[in-house]
């Protein structure tokens, strides 16, 4: 049996999963909560949703990732394996969102992998988690 799937109505050929939350772990789930809650328009939801007292979700009628803030006291990783990328259309938009971003929060990080033209700027929540805001139109 090793190395063939399971069949039947629910282990089909194609996938079952989809990506519920991306969970985040911070020191200060309220200071977290109002940071991203600001910084990307989503909503606090409190009611369980995949099991997390705290998921912040893109308002209804709007696409997005939903992140659920885990209570941690682990510091954040210096080069994290995973982060957040947040999109924007072009730099000038990306010269904007980082400008809005560190005022209501973000620190700048002095990355020390940056390509020789990046299209991204490497910022901190005010947890220490890394993320990337990434301007599509950089060629």
């Amino acid at each position: 049996m090793s190395g063939q799937r399971a069949s039947g109505p629910a282990c089909d050929d194609r996938p079952v999963l989809e990506l519920g939350v991306v969970v985040l772990g911070v020191a200060d789930v309220q200071r977290a909560a109002a940071f991203w809650t600001a910084a990307l328009g989503y909503e606090v939801r409190r009611d369980g949703f995949g099991g997390w007292a705290t998921v912040l979700a893109p308002p209804t009628g709007r696409s997005g990732a939903r992140i659920a803030l885990q209570s941690s006291g682990t510091p954040p990783q210096d080069h994290p394996r995973l982060h957040l990328d947040l999109h924007v259309a072009d730099v000038g938009e990306q010269t904007a969102e980082v400008a809005r971003l560190v005022a209501l929060g973000a620190q700048p990080v002095d990355w020390d992998s940056y390509p020789e033209d990046p299209d991204f700027v490497v910022l901190a929540d005010p947890e220490g988690n890394l993320f990337c805001v990434v301007d599509l139109s950089h060629g």
